[in-house]
């Protein structure tokens, strides 16, 4: 466990900030080992999720629910309206990720350093919205094909410009919350998505349009009217002017600062890059994105198509994804919490990759039926997903090596559910023998790199630990939270496992 995690501040009307401050730097410690915020503390972040979390949610509910309208045009007519076949469905669901790569590669992580985050997301989320809706006009795999590959293209800038928010005005300790709650939005998509694509499957014809049509086109104009709102009105800094922050709040939020180590820099260091590209932990990490989301590329794009196969008819496939947002909802919530009372991250997303393994396992081996859900509901992938990306914004510092680290995750998340929906080879439905037995090797193996990675920051921690009482260490610099060190360079720094 890093400091911070076992520091305690008690702030009384006769304690300044800066005594705040330098108790968090002391790691000051308490019987109860728990960080204790100010009432003036407290205040603050109230505003700050105000203003920030309604943006973090409606972002992340619509994307899914954009990048999940294929999964109910599946049966809302989609088939029989573009003449496509199994297969083509397939690559539907996996060129959306090449577009995806293509964005995530080079232009998402130049534009993510050099601009703005609102003006960024709002202006991309005009032109996805209007992708989105041009797909309601296509009628052939080829036109298909071509507007899923760009909608991937723009929505690439989402999880990334989010992470980075997240990292940027929340502590370490505050942000594995605000990561599952983005997880829990992708759920609450999934449930209302089943809802609400139930109720568009009852506007088939209207206006001469299929379901799936008006699916794509109601969606698609949302998201573009979502953009302006972004454009002028999301707080992308700690110190936005949405907060309307007093001086004393101005001080708290540089502590915040010091704390979470993230220094808004628009200089792209190089450096940053070859020391992630030196360390194990990057390549950990990013083979722990591509492993999870093979499952998650197959639940995301054939879960109507499989809950259909139990014997359900179309509509009940998408009601049925009801209770599948919200079982990944109380799973989310349990590896949250778990990692907050235990101060505990790596064990924790083994333990829920493992979940994951059963899920598949339950979907290949439960007789055909009804009881199939069970699979269906323990699948999702979303819960250890959350607590990697937890584990890189807590244990990377440096704004270019987090923006890097990020993108790497990314990208093998990318490929992961470029893979996935193609291990669903369409001669093996509905079982899909070979593809789930796939997923389950790839979830044992993500839990046993959880548990590599989790050893590996905890020996680094005692190495530090070792030094600094040796009197090998030199002090922090006094502006340390201006300074934009690496996790590397900071030996003051404790990784949080």
């Amino acid at each position: 466990m890093g400091k911070e995690e076992k520091t305690t501040v008690e702030v009384s009307d006769a304690v300044d900030l800066e005594k705040v401050s330098s108790n968090i730097e002391s790691g000051e410690k308490s019987a109860s080992n728990k960080f204790v915020y100010s009432p003036e503390e407290k205040k603050l972040v109230r505003k700050i999720n105000f203003a920030t979390v309604p943006f973090i949610c409606a972002i992340l509910f619509i994307q899914f629910i954009d990048k999940s309208t294929l999964n109910f045009s599946a049966v809302l007519g989609l088939y029989e309206d573009t003449r496509i076949t199994g297969t083509e469905f397939s690559w539907l669901g996996s060129i959306f990720y090449v577009g995806y790569l293509a964005f995530q590669v080079i232009p998402n992580q130049y534009f993510l350093q050099r601009l703005p985050i609102s003006k960024y997301l709002g202006s991309i989320l005009v032109v996805w919205g209007a992708c989105l809706a041009c797909m309601a006009e296509a009628n052939n795999f080829a036109q298909l094909a071509g507007l899923r590959f760009l909608l991937g293209f723009w929505e690439a800038s989402t999880y990334p410009s989010i992470f980075l928010l997240i990292s940027t005005i929340y502590r370490r300790s505050e942000q594995v919350v605000w990561f599952g709650t983005m997880f829990i939005c992708n759920s609450v998509a999934t449930s209302f998505g089943g809802l609400i694509g139930f109720g568009m499957g009852h506007m088939d014809g209207l206006h001469g349009l299929s379901a799936w049509q008006w699916c794509m086109l109601i969606w698609g104009v949302i998201t573009s009217a979502l953009g302006f709102v972004y454009f002028f009105l999301l707080p992308d800094r700690a110190k936005s002017r949405w907060y309307k922050l007093t001086i004393e709040e101005e001080k708290i939020v540089d502590d915040r600062t010091r704390d979470n180590t993230v220094v808004q820099n628009k200089v792209i260091k190089r450096e940053h890059i070859f020391e992630a590209l030196r360390e194990p932990r990057f390549y950990c990490y990013i083979t722990i994105s591509f492993l999870l989301n093979l499952q998650n590329g197959c639940v995301t794009i054939f879960s109507s198509q499989i809950i259909k196969s139990m014997g359900f008819t179309n509509l009940e496939s998408i009601l049925l994804n009801i209770p599948k947002g919200f079982s990944t909802i109380l799973l989310l919530v349990m590896s949250v919490t778990l990692s907050r009372r235990f101060n505990e991250n790596g064990y924790v997303g083994a333990l829920m990759s493992i979940v994951s393994f059963f899920g598949a396992l339950f979907l290949t081996v439960i007789p055909t039926g009804g009881a199939m859900l069970v699979g269906i509901f323990l699948s999702a992938t979303s819960p250890p997903y959350t607590l990697l990306q937890t584990m890189i914004s807590n244990n990377v510092t440096g704004y270019t090596k987090k923006i890097f680290y990020t993108g790497g995750n990314l990208v093998a998340y990318c490929i992961g559910n470029f893979v996935g929906p193609l291990m669903m080879v369409e001669t093996q439905a509905p079982r899909y023998t070979g593809g789930m037995i796939g997923y389950m090797v790839a979830d044992v193996l993500a839990a046993a790199l959880f548990v590599y990675v989790r050893r590996s920051l905890a020996a680094e921690n005692r190495r530090r630990q070792k030094l600094k009482e040796g009197g090998q260490v030199p002090p922090s610099p006094e502006n340390r939270e201006a300074v934009d060190l690496t996790d590397v360079e900071d030996l003051h720094f404790d990784y949080r496992p």
